[in-house]
């Protein structure tokens, strides 16, 4: 489908988050000192678009935090909550994008767009992408609805659920490695291919985000008081040292990072069973860059992985599986509803069982 603006005026609010969209060079290298009119005095604005600029904190997302994604998440809803905006854009670096905007996809019920975007290049470098990518994001947010929240980079447009960043320093930076982008926005319209699928969107978690100030730093108050989720990754002599670690450290919940189609040992497979049973959540992903869990080994692999209590992360990779573990900590449901509800953010809406094979087997890889 193609949107088109009609010529209603459009408020858009830009929240401004740091990234390598607001950075300059400090003498050593970039790091986010620029303020949300910085960087929007870079850009051209869409025709009949209005946009005011909420300065929520500015740093660099490889120090992005648990309690500034749940600010980010309260700020879009304040903003969202008055009636007379038409949608949200949040300028966020790309180290941690991935995560921040799949998180307030969980929580997203609203049919106006959150659109995140960033750039590859600091501010004001002649061959800068932050000032196309804002303009694009300005454009899809002041024109689509019932899509959820959505990352627009280099001109294209991609669901929040499944993109991760796939490239270091290409402007291109962006994609799903399982399935197609959404669609593509240039020259006054924004094409979109199909609707993304995503789970019943979660209410706004009660935790208090209050403790965040403006330049980002966050009291280890507010720290402590949010749930720990690690992330764990298998490989060559992998040992469930790191697991129990995290288990021993007060985890509440731990993404284990499997070989494959999710495998690990049966030395994990016992860790991981030991965990559920003294009340972790455990996501089971994988290191491969596309495709989905499959439980298809035994000896430690996932079928023994899932047995134990692991729940598999379909197609979501460690970053976006380690915030629906965080979400269904943060949901109002007892520990027994947990694991059921973790299920569900992490697959999506149920789709058909792939066909079956001459012998009945679903197998489609190798271990």
């Amino acid at each position: 489908m193609q949107w088109t603006r009609d010529d209603r005026p459009r408020r858009i609010t830009l929240i401004s988050t740091g990234g390598t969209i607001a950075s300059r060079w400090q003498g050593t290298g970039y790091a986010a000192d620029a303020s949300g009119d910085d960087v929007l005095a870079t850009s051209a604005l869409p025709e009949g678009v209005t946009v005011e600029v909420v300065d929520l904190f500015n740093v660099n997302s490889s120090r992005m935090t648990s309690v500034r994604q749940l600010t980010l998440l309260h700020a879009v809803h304040a903003a969202l909550a008055d009636p007379g905006v038409d949608g949200v854009v949040v300028t966020h670096g790309t180290d941690t994008l991935e995560e921040s905007a799949f998180f307030l996809d969980l929580h997203h019920a609203d049919p106006r767009p959150v659109v995140f975007t960033g750039a590859q290049r600091p501010l004001g470098t002649g061959d800068g992408d932050g000032p196309g990518n804002v303009y694009d994001a300005l454009q899809v947010a002041a024109s689509v609805r019932d899509l959820g929240v959505l990352v627009v980079f280099d001109g294209r447009v991609h669901a929040a659920r499944g993109t991760v960043k796939t490239q270091t320093l290409a402007a291109d930076a962006f994609a799903d490695p399982t399935e197609s982008g959404l669609g593509k926005v240039g020259f006054g319209s924004v094409h979109i291919r199909r609707s993304p699928d995503r789970p019943t969107p979660l209410p706004l978690p009660t935790a208090n985000p209050a403790s965040v100030s403006a330049s980002g730093s966050v009291s280890a108050s507010a720290s402590e008081e949010l749930p720990r989720v690690d992330v764990v990754m298998h490989h060559s002599d992998g040992d469930p040292l790191f697991l129990n670690t995290s288990v021993a450290a007060g985890a509440g919940g731990v993404v284990l990072v499997g070989t494959g189609a999710g495998n690990a040992t049966p030395e994990i497979a016992a860790a991981v069973g030991a965990a559920v049973a003294q009340g972790t959540l455990v996501a089971l992903s994988t290191r491969v860059s596309a495709g989905p869990i499959a439980e298809l080994y035994t000896g430690g692999g996932a079928v023994d992985l899932v047995a134990a209590g692991a729940v598999p992360a379909g197609t979501l990779r460690a970053g976006q599986a380690r915030m629906a573990v965080l979400a269904t900590l943060l949901a109002d449901v007892s520990p027994e509803r947990r694991p059921a509800l973790l299920h569900s953010l992490l697959n999506g809406p149920a789709r058909p069982e792939p066909a079956l094979t001459a012998s009945g087997s679903r197998f489609s890889g190798a271990a």
